[in-house]
């Protein structure tokens, strides 16, 4: 079918925009877009995400004010409308690559905002993933990051909350990843649960830099690490690249020794290439700073249903609910109260080092799980 994309001059395939260039189920397209008052009272949350071959669009709005999180996920048929709106949400991309107007409208939810995220510094691609597993490609993506500020105003429960110059970070993927829409297949036994996953992926900016710092490490796979800072005076300038110094070069100090493990701050140590041959130690901390969000509340792993991003639930759909995120493990959830593995925290971050100091503001997802002797966990 054709959609007002197919009168633009930008076809890759001999085909609508309505198709993709693979039939993976789990093909998708995404914004996210986070916010953090700088001080640490509050932080919000805001996704959008298409999935061409499960016909459906879904997203969510999250944000934090007084140790509760305010939680709107909705969903949709993608067709026959192409356009980056789902129940109360959309994204209106005044300037791309710059400039974007974040809307949520009033209702029964109880939540909403309008919001405009504007950049700072240019966006930064990321190294590619293309990863396979007993021969499947369970990931085949793209993604850039870019850091930015926020202003406007968000209501929750009728609080209305003011933002100024908030912190701001975004990014925008595409392409297949696992647990999309579908239940992954069987194509054989299940890594045990003892084996080690590592994530940590640190959007941050000081005064003079900004940029993003990522680590994968998953047991039966190759490890993944992209760093890139961006001087903020000279954004048109090459970029600085970061090397994590050693396997052994993040620490980790935990809130307490239950799982799943949550942090107060993490250290990496990095190399800054002089560019004459040589390398400058580069230490790089992020410090927990107010609550972090529990990504199930924006739909990562959890709509009421728990089968997450992605999944068709009718031509319209909407839930909305009030988690206490006040603790800095526990989340209670109603009358619930979990432990969960996946949320995103505001973080303040120093730099020292490589003649790159500075201090400033971050958002940091930490995944430390299962055995993992390079950092010294069991």
């Amino acid at each position: 079918m054709l959609t007002p994309m197919d009168d633009t001059l930008w076809h890759q395939l001999p085909t609508t925009f309505d198709h993709v260039g693979t039939s993976d189920p789990r093909f998708f397209d995404r914004y996210w877009f986070a916010a953090s008052d700088p001080q640490g009272s509050s932080t919000l949350q805001f996704t959008l995400g298409a999935y061409t071959n499960m016909n459906v669009m879904d997203g969510g709005f999250v944000a934090i004010r007084g140790g509760k999180q305010h939680n709107l996920r909705v969903s949709r048929s993608l067709r026959p409308r192409f356009v980056p709106q789902c129940g109360p949400m959309r994204v209106e991309m005044i300037e791309p690559l710059h400039h974007a107007r974040l809307i949520v409208e009033g209702g029964g939810h109880e939540i909403a905002a309008q919001l405009e995220w504007k950049s700072i510094l240019p966006a930064q691609e990321e190294i590619p993933r293309f990863t396979r597993v007993r021969g499947r490609i369970v990931e085949d993506s793209r993604r850039f990051d870019q850091i930015g500020e926020c202003n406007g105003w968000i209501e929750l429960a009728g609080e209305r909350i003011e933002l100024d110059h908030w912190w701001a970070t975004r990014d925008h993927s595409w392409g297949v990843r696992e647990r999309m829409g579908v239940e992954e297949p069987e194509t054989g036994p299940a890594p045990p649960p003892s084996a080690g996953s590592l994530f940590s992926f640190l959007f941050f900016s000081t005064g003079e830099f900004g940029g993003h710092l990522q680590l994968a490490q998953f047991a039966g796979r190759p490890d993944y690490f992209t760093c890139e800072l961006t001087r903020r005076e000279d954004p048109e300038a090459a970029p600085l690249h970061l090397n994590l110094a050693s396997r052994a070069s993040l620490a980790i100090e935990f809130s307490d020794d239950q799982r799943p493990r949550r942090f107060r701050k993490v250290t990496y140590e990095a190399l800054l290439s002089d560019g004459k041959g040589g390398d400058r130690e580069v230490v790089v901390e992020a410090t927990a700073l107010g609550s972090a969000i529990d990504m199930q509340g924006l739909g990562y792993g959890g709509y009421d249903d728990a089968r997450g991003l992605g999944v068709w639930r009718g031509d319209e759909y909407l839930e909305h609910d009030v988690w206490d995120v006040s603790h800095a493990s526990d989340v209670v959830r109603g009358e619930e109260v979990v432990r969960p593995i996946h949320r995103i925290q505001p973080v303040r971050v120093t730099i020292r080092g490589g003649g790159i100091d500075g201090q400033g503001t971050g958002s940091l997802t930490m995944i430390a799980e299962g055995s993992l002797p390079q950092l010294g966990l069991d």
